[in-house]
């Protein structure tokens, strides 16, 4: 008879077999069933199986035990049911359920009562144990045998006891000199069990019939061998006489020769001692109900060591039908999600969180979600990566449409004022502190508003350099213009003293066109520089979550971009500077108030830019850069030019020499 170790790993491999992780173990309280339990727990171990609850019968106590398991079984959510215990305790169990109407479990049997024929005609196993799947003692044909039992005859054995009484009982007659014989007819003579069919002539289930069998050929072997004398001198004290006289054998010798034993049965099996074990074969039976609502035992399938093979289709569950019973504590978890245990709960009871965005999981019951690769992104699901999408600022777009709007207005302004200064270009208010300056700074302005532009649209490698250079060199062009017109102010105010009128004479138009370009030519070497060495490239911003990803101008090097605002900040706050010191010069129209006023405008937008670039995600920096220069644009086009364009348009009275030169 193999371990009963055996046939808990096979019950364990069943249970692994059939995806069942949440199972309730009813066991008997000695070593048996404790033993059981323990093997099925080591082999399950890491598979993910878990015992939602372990319940103990004795034998002594089995009445109160059974009904505390039937209570236990009803309580719990798992499906599948173990049972290692006797099936007297078993009948006990069934009874104790059937009372409480738990009828959808599935129950795994061990060998010592999956084949009971008393729990089989039971009339509780019919309404709870449908359905029982368990291991049993291999069973097999002996040769001969069924024919020898049929050919069994009192005439032919009278000394036979048993026989004499099975007979009586059978053909209800009494044989000669039997107690039977005054209370019953005499038997004729002609009595046969060809025509029987019982229990005792039933050969179709023969276990432990066969494995007897099995140990008396072992047996004969051993003797054999050890009477054949193959290896005489190997065992100790084995002497010639010891071969050919049979009453000399001593049982030690015959548990030497029992351990080498290896023949094969007459049924082609080989036989074999491993060690102190003979190999773990079992057969898989299934309680099935026959059309009159009985249960009949099917054989499904064989255990040959770590060898299961079940023939799945031809099981009988405990539903009624051929699906396998679910009994988990909880879902697998499916694509998309991950397994999140539960706090103090065994691990077959998890939680399924989805992944986050970003990762995926493509298996069901995944432990956890795996991150995509930087160029991809989770889809919807979260169960696959897919390439990330491409996203700039387009001209198709609101956002882009708008922005482009309010920059061609800005043109369209520009160009207008541009238009009433040249056609009033003769009059004071256009002559005064220069009149090219004011042309040059209307056309740096218009430059700004279409330099915005330019970074709508798909980025490319000459668009990403071209945009910084037309952004750097329209502001400093018209800031310098600002500063120049601004130092050109004090320095006519300033030669009015006595000793000071040669001073007008650095600020002369020349001097003035050459500040300009001077100041607007150290930024263009400095973008030259800048876009040689170390110019920005068109590429995706990865590091920003999400399907879509922003196509940007990726700025090599901060250092060259860095100069390029630090210039246009300097330029501005000496501008600022300048203009604030000749706020309060007499002339009943000083300039350098429009220009302090709109020099404010312009830092301020620019301070408030580098905190919204900074913390805006992807193409929306792009759309704060554009806002920035549009509004600092804005900014100084009505700052400066809107009192001009007021008085020469609707107060043309004040646009006269004598009116700007009031004090």
């Amino acid at each position: 008879m193999p371990s009963d170790i055996y046939q808990a790993r096979a019950i364990a491999q069943l249970a692994i077999s059939l995806n069942w992780t949440w199972i309730g173990a009813v066991v008997a309280k000695n070593s048996y069933g404790l033993m059981a339990i323990k093997i099925f727990q080591e082999e399950t171990r890491g598979a993910g199986v878990c015992l939602a609850f372990v319940e103990t019968l004795r034998r002594e106590n089995i009445v109160s035990d059974a009904t505390h398991a039937a209570l236990a079984i009803q309580a719990s959510t798992a499906k599948v049911i173990l049972i290692f215990t006797w099936y007297t305790d078993v009948r006990e169990l069934f009874q104790q359920l059937d009372a409480r109407n738990v009828t959808d479990r599935q129950f795994l049997a061990s060998e010592a009562w999956s084949t009971s024929g008393d729990l089989l005609q039971h009339p509780s196993s019919s309404k709870v144990a449908s359905g029982v799947l368990g291991v049993a003692i291999r069973s097999s044909a002996i040769p001969g045998f069924e024919k020898y039992l049929r050919n069994l005859s009192p005439s032919h054995r009278p000394n036979d006891k048993f026989l004499r009484e099975f007979w009586e009982n059978v053909f209800l007659c009494g044989l000669k000199d039997s107690a039977a014989a005054n209370r019953l007819p005499p038997c004729s003579g002609t009595e046969s069990l060809q025509t029987v069919h019982n229990l005792f002539t039933d050969t179709s289930q023969l276990r432990v019939t066969y494995n007897v069998y099995l140990a008396v050929y072992a047996a004969a072997h051993a003797l054999h061998r050890l009477l054949s004398c193959p290896d005489s001198k190997s065992l100790p004290g084995n002497s010639s006489s010891t071969c050919s006289v049979p009453k000399h054998i001593k049982p030690m010798e015959v548990l030497q020769h029992l351990m080498k034993v290896n023949f094969t049965t007459p049924q082609g099996e080989m036989f074999y001692f491993d060690g102190a074990d003979v190999p773990a074969k079992y057969d898989l039976v299934n309680w099935q109900k026959t059309l009159g609502g009985k249960l009949k035992l099917v054989l499904i399938g064989r255990v040959d060591g770590y060898d299961l093979q079940m023939n799945e289709s031809a099981i009988q569950w405990s539903t009624g039908s051929n699906q396998v019973p679910v009994s988990v504590c909880s879902e697998r978890c499916r694509p998309g999600t991950r397994v999140a245990t539960r706090k103090g709960e065994p691990v077959c009871c998890f939680d399924c969180l989805p992944c986050t965005e970003g990762e995926i999981s493509n298996t069901t019951g995944s432990p956890h979600c795996e991150p995509c690769p930087p160029e991809f992104w989770s889809n919807s699901d979260r169960t696959a990566c897919v390439p990330r999408q491409l996203d700039f600022l387009s001209f198709n777009e609101t956002l882009g449409i708008t922005l482009t709007t309010v920059a061609v207005f800005g043109v369209t302004v520009t160009t207008a004022v541009f238009v009433v200064f040249l056609y009033y270009r003769q009059t004071p208010m256009v002559r005064a502190n220069n009149s090219e300056l004011s042309f040059l700074l209307l056309l740096s302005l218009k430059l700004c508003f279409l330099c915005s532009l330019v970074f709508i649209g798909r980025p490319s490698v000459w668009s990403c350099r071209f945009q910084q250079a037309a952004f750097g060199i329209s502001f400093v062009l018209c800031v310098s213009c600002l500063q120049v017109k601004t130092m050109v102010v004090l320095a006519a105010f300033r030669s009015a003293r006595p000793g000071a009128e040669a001073l007008m004479k650095w600020f002369g138009p020349g001097q003035q066109r050459g500040s300009v370009c001077f100041f607007t030519s150290i930024q263009v070497l400095i973008c030259v520089i800048w876009l040689s060495i170390s110019p920005p490239v068109p590429q995706p911003d990865l590091d920003v979550p999400g399907l879509k990803v922003t196509l940007r101008c990726a700025m090599a090097s901060v250092v060259g971009f860095s100069l390029v605002l630090g210039y246009i900040g300097l330029l501005a706050c000496t501008s600022l500077l300048l203009a604030f010191l000749a706020r309060k010069l007499p002339d009943n129209f000083n300039e350098a108030k429009l220009i302090t006023f709109s020099m404010l405008i312009f830092c301020a937008v620019w301070v408030a830019f580098v905190p919204a670039y900074v913390s805006s995600p992807g193409k929306y920096a792009v759309a704060v850069e554009i806002f920035a220069i549009i509004a600092s644009s804005y900014g100084l086009l009505f700052c400066i030019f809107a009192p001009k364009c007021f008085i020469i348009l609707l107060r043309p009275e004040k646009n006269t020499k004598k009116y700007l030169m009031a004090r």
